[in-house]
C-alpha cells in the first residue's frame, strides 16, 4: 500500500539519520565499511564496490555542463569521478570532457554510457566514446536508462565483457531512473555487474534504502543521480508554487542527504559553473544535519505538485499511452536544471505518435500521482514547451 504523503514525507528524511528496521536480511543490516571520513582538505572517499576503486563521494556528472574549466578545476580540485555519455549534448559532452580532462585522465574515475540496443551498436558506441574521449579505456561502461529486468539483455552484457577482454573497459555496468523495486535486486545478483548507477534522492520511497544496502553488501558498486530532486533552485515564475530557492541550501542539503548513506559510494549531481562546484565540494566535509533535515522537508513542499518520482505507480494508466515517467522527466530538465534543450531533444526522441498528443484536449486525466504532482498541468506544460 502506498505510504500517505505525509507519512512518507518523515520516514524518507529520516533514513539517513537512523537505520533503517525494515531491512529482509542480517547481511542486508551490516553497514558497508567503504566511506572514510573527511579528509584534511575536507574530501570524503568511497570504495566502488569489488571495483576497487577509490571515489570522492560527491562526483561530476557532466551531462549537462558546457564548460569545460568546471571540469577542470574540478579535477585540479581533487574530484576523482566524473560521469559522461555517448548521447550527451548529441555526442559533443564526451569530447568536451576528454578535453577538459587532459593529462589528469590517469588520475580519475572516467565512466561513460550508451543506449544501444544490441551488441554490435554498443561496441561501436563504445569505440566513439575512446576517441572522442582521447583514452584507451574507460573506467566504467553502463548499459544506459534500463527500467526493467527485460532491457538488460544477454546480448548488451556479451558486449561488456568482449570490451572487458579487448581492454577497452575496466568494469561494467548498469544505468536506471526508475524500476529499481524489482532491478536492483536483479543487478545485485548478476555476477557481471560490477557497478549501478541509479536514481536516489530525498523524495524517494523507504524501499530505496533497502535495495541498495542489498546490492552495496553484493560488492556492487553504487552511483547516485538524480540527487538534487530535479534541481528546482528556481520554479517557474507561471506557476503557482514559484519561490526563489536558491538561497535556502535545499541542493546542498539534498546532497549531504544521498551521500549520508553509507552504501551510496558516490554520486554524480551536475554542476555547470564555479560556484555549483564550490558549493556541492561543502557537501562531503559537512554532515547532514536537522537543520538540513528542515531545508529538505521545505524542498519537499515545494516541489510536490511538479516533481516526479519515478515510483512506476502511473505506469500504463494514461488512456493515450503516453510514457508519463519519461515525459515528466525531459519537462524537469528544462523547469529544474535550465537545460530546455536537453529536455526539447528528449522530447523529441519519442515516437510521433506521442509527441503528436494533446493533453489539453483529453476529457479527463486517467493519470493519478499518490504523491500530488498535477499530473495533467505538467504534461500539457511539457507538450507546449517541447512541440514542435
Amino acid at each position: 500500500m502506498t505510504p500517505s504523503r505525509r507519512n512518507f514525507l518523515a520516514a524518507g528524511l529520516a533514513l539517513p539519520a537512523v537505520a533503517s528496521a525494515s531491512r529482509p536480511s542480517q547481511s542486508a543490516q551490516a553497514p558497508s565499511q567503504t566511506q572514510t571520513k573527511p579528509s584534511d582538505s575536507g574530501f570524503r572517499y568511497a570504495t566502488l564496490g569489488k571495483t576497487g576503486l577509490k571515489v570522492t563521494t560527491v562526483g561530476f556528472g557532466c551531462m549537462v555542463t558546457a564548460d569545460g574549466s568546471v571540469i577542470q578545476r574540478a579535477a585540479d580540485m581533487g574530484i576523482t569521478y566524473f560521469d559522461t555519455a555517448r548521447s550527451y549534448q548529441s555526442g559533443n559532452n564526451e569530447r568536451m570532457v576528454g578535453s577538459a580532462l587532459g593529462n589528469k585522465r590517469k588520475d580519475i574515475v572516467l565512466s561513460s554510457k550508451t543506449g544501444a540496443n544490441n551488441k554490435a551498436q554498443a561496441l561501436q558506441h563504445l569505440d566513439t566514446s575512446l576517441t572522442e574521449l582521447g583514452t584507451d579505456h574507460l573506467d566504467i561502461w553502463y548499459l544506459h536508462g534500463k527500467t526493467t529486468i527485460a532491457a538488460v539483455t544477454d546480448d548488451l552484457i556479451e558486449a561488456q565483457q568482449a570490451a572487458k577482454k579487448a581492454g577497452k573497459i575496466r568494469f561494467a555496468g548498469v544505468s536506471t531512473h526508475g524500476g529499481q523495486r524489482d532491478l536492483l535486486p536483479f543487478l545485485a545478483k548478476h555476477s557481471q555487474v560490477d557497478v549501478i548507477l541509479t536514481t536516489y534522492n530525498f523524495t524517494m520511497e523507504p524501499f530505496m534504502k533497502d535495495v541498495i544496502a542489498e546490492a552495496s553488501q553484493a560488492g556492487k558498486g553504487i552511483v547516485a543521480m538524480k540527487v538534487m530532486a530535479g534541481g528546482f533552485r528556481r520554479l517557474q515564475a507561471d506557476d503557482p508554487n514559484y519561490k526563489r530557492l536558491h538561497n535556502d541550501g535545499g541542493m546542498l542539503a539534498a546532497l549531504k542527504w544521498a551521500i549520508s548513506n553509507p552504501n551510496v559510494h558516490t554520486t554524480v549531481p551536475s554542476m555547470t559553473d564555479m560556484d555549483q562546484l564550490e558549493e556541492n565540494i561543502k557537501a562531503m566535509a559537512h554532515p547532514f544535519d536537522d537543520n538540513d533535515r528542515k531545508i529538505l522537508a521545505r524542498q519537499m513542499e515545494r516541489i510536490g505538485p511538479l516533481y516526479c518520482r519515478m515510483c512506476g505507480e502511473c505506469n500504463g494508466s494514461c488512456r493515450q499511452g503516453l510514457p508519463v515517467e519519461d515525459m515528466l522527466r525531459f519537462l524537469t530538465y528544462a523547469d529544474g536544471y535550465g537545460q530546455f534543450p536537453l529536455g526539447r531533444e528528449r522530447f523529441l526522441e519519442l515516437p510521433q505518435e506521442q509527441t503528436s498528443v494533446k493533453c489539453s484536449a483529453c476529457p479527463g486525466c486517467t493519470v493519478q500521482c499518490p504523491y500530488g504532482v498535477k499530473v495533467a498541468a505538467r504534461m500539457i506544460r511539457a507538450q507546449e514547451l517541447f512541440a514542435c
